[in-house]
């Protein structure tokens, strides 16, 4: 039988002391309205993105030029199959976008970007993407987790005026965080920057791994640990730093190469005694983890975009194929086995566009905080596209498998499907994992409830205390409880989605239903919870199929209002919302009737070597 200690990583105080670093960083305060946190507290805020937020004109029409130019330069020069047989993005290619300006689109105009929206930016990912999934990489990571966001949120004038112009030029640039002992716990970061004795500069040392665009890099923003002072938050403080690689003590030490993205830029990065002027410190000693955590929640909508543009690649290929492939007498597409695939992808390709396109929307509202939108649609879209390219390479059957190259030499249509799926195998992995995006989306979810009752099931806490709390909180769920279960999510209410009006209602009933559910596994499971990961789990998928049935929905009604008389919007969504119900309603099902202790106590046995005898006939 399992303890609570065997369910933490290292020793009680280490996981303790990881938990403080990491809840330190989180942004605890939201001064803004969310869709999804609301969702998570039982009410669906429709009047938050309904109707479907508008692209501002003026900026609409600055982004067109660029956006055409770019599908021009991509068309002629980016050629993926190249890339992934070369495992590089020739130079000339990177200064071809520079020169387009693609390097700095949602840089300030005032520091010589272009100014432009996520939702320009998302496009313009999207349509280098579809070619070329490693060329793509090189814009996102320099932009969405890059120099420019850090410097753009937290820079000083002078910072901004220094370096955002470069960056714009096309001065790539990475984001150094990860360490070989260190990805998702920062707590045991081994890079530190010591201040100098004349406090001019900081001595940096250390290593980094996996730093996408680190070996091209010119910047880099570099993550450290700085020595723990008085007003400095933490005995362990994080902060961040600009770096300029052709500084003396900047090495590459190693280039990484992957499954797929074969043309990307990634490597290991050594820093030996760099000195690194005081003023290139960004925000503030000890702020550095907080830093990280919000530039990561803002270019997460970046890697979403990617999703979708790759879904509507895999569609375009596998509806042509399926309507010109005939066995058995007819084309592949009318055998129900494949037309169930098919269909799914057709659905559920619309169902990331719509997600992805109101999340970007959403974020140029300036009244919103959609940290746990982009954390939702990068969760979904990623773990989406695996499922789709899977079943693109079903459809396809030996073609799905065979290479691009492979294909063309025999004169067939060469898809690179089998390069996509070794392409987007990643996404499930980087900028958070698919377990650390549910967790991290799950303590949010779980957030009132903390903020309302977290003394009460404290066991670090007097009893006293605790008594004292549990009389505040019980007031408290005496009128929360009830309006979860009181509210109306039948007819007429949402009559003005038509057709899609019972969907919308769905979506109201089961977001209170989600909400009553995560407060009876608090009362449950206590302090336990957190971990508990593959129950929270349960309630982050359910909240991301919400949250994507919405989208669906009030991306159909802004269709059908700009095209009367079109109904393929209101098809698709209706599709799409069905596939996410029959999920929801099978994760309900789960939440508390579940074999998860049963298979964690085997995983626990595996690992102790009981059933190593299930390994023989193999050669280690």
């Amino acid at each position: 039988m399992s303890t609570d200690a065997d369910r933490t990583n290292g020793s009680g105080s280490d996981a303790q002391q990881s938990r403080e670093v990491a809840e330190g960083a989180r942004e605890a305060r939201w001064d803004k309205r969310s869709f999804m946190k609301e969702l998570f507290g039982g009410r669906l805020s429709l009047e938050l993105v309904h109707p479907h937020p508008a692209q501002d004109p003026e900026e609409a029409a600055r982004a067109a030029p660029f956006l055409k130019a770019l599908e021009r330069f991509t068309a002629k020069h980016v050629d993926g199959d190249a890339v992934d047989r070369d495992a590089w993005v020739p130079e000339s290619v990177l200064e071809g976008l520079a020169e387009l300006g693609a390097f700095g689109i949602k840089i300030p105009r005032e520091y010589g970007g272009l100014g432009l929206s996520q939702i320009s930016y998302n496009r313009a990912l999207g349509l280098v993407a579809c070619r070329c999934g490693s060329t793509a990489a090189f814009l996102s990571a320099h932009q969405s987790i890059g120099v420019p966001t850090p410097l753009v949120l937290f820079g000083t004038e002078e910072q901004k005026r220094k370096y955002l112009p470069r960056a714009a030029g096309g001065a790539l640039s990475a984001f150094a965080l990860t360490e070989p002992e260190v990805g998702s716990d920062p707590a045991n970061m081994s890079t530190f920057a010591e201040l100098s004795e004349d406090g001019e500069h900081y001595i940096l040392n250390g290593e980094k791994l996996w730093t996408t665009n680190g070996p091209r890099a010119e910047l880099l923003v570099v993550m450290a640990r700085t020595a723990a002072r008085p007003g400095v938050r933490g005995n362990r403080p994080i902060s961040a730093f600009i770096v300029e690689t052709d500084w003396p003590g900047v090495e590459v030490g190693h280039i990484c190469t992957f499954m797929g993205l074969k043309g990307i830029s990634n490597g290991v990065l050594h820093f030996n005694d760099v000195k690194v002027p005081r003023e290139n410190l960004l925000w503030g000693e000890g702020l550095g983890l907080k830093l990280a955590l919000i530039t990561l929640n803002t270019g997460r909508l970046a890697l979403p975009a990617f999703c979708a543009a790759g879904a509507k690649a895999l569609l375009s290929t596998c509806r042509t194929w399926a309507a010109k492939r005939e066995q058995w007498g007819a084309p592949i597409g009318k055998h129900d086995a494949v037309a169930q695939m098919l269909g799914r992808m057709t659905a559920d390709t619309y169902a990331m566009d719509a997600s992805v396109d109101l999340a970007a929307a959403m974020s140029g509202v300036g009244t919103l905080d959609i940290r746990l939108e982009a954390a939702t649609a990068k969760l979904w879209h990623s773990e989406k596209l695996w499922d789709l390219v899977d079943d693109a390479v079903q459809i396809r059957g030996g073609r799905g498998y065979e290479t691009a190259d492979s294909l063309r030499a025999r004169g067939e249509d060469p898809a690179p499907v089998e390069r996509c799926m070794r392409d987007s195998r990643i996404n499930m992995i980087f900028e958070g994992s698919s377990e650390i995006m549910r967790l991290f989306i799950a303590r949010e979810a779980v957030d009132t409830h903390l903020s309302v009752a977290g003394k009460v099931i404290d066991p670090r806490l007097s009893t006293a205390t605790r008594l004292a709390a549990l009389v505040k909180a019980g007031a408290h769920y005496a009128l929360w409880y009830p309006s979860r279960w009181l509210g109306w999510g039948r007819w007429p209410r949402y009559r003005d989605f038509g057709a899609l009006a019972g969907h919308m209602r769905y979506a109201n009933r089961k977001s209170r239903k989600l909400a009553r559910a995560i407060f009876h596994a608090m009362i449950r499971f206590g302090p336990k919870l957190e971990r508990r990961q593959a129950v929270l789990g349960r309630f982050v998928d359910i909240g991301c199929d919400l949250f994507v049935m919405t989208a669906c929905c009030v991306r159909a009604m802004k269709i059908a209002a700009e095209q009367p008389g079109d109904e393929t919007a209101i098809e698709l969504a209706d599709a799409a919302c069905r596939l996410a119900r029959e999920r929801i309603d099978a994760a309900f099902r789960q939440v508390f009737r579940n074999d998860d202790t049963r298979i964690y106590r085997l995983a626990q046995r595996a690992m102790a070597d009981r059933y190593s005898w299930l390994e023989q006939g193999i050669l280690r």
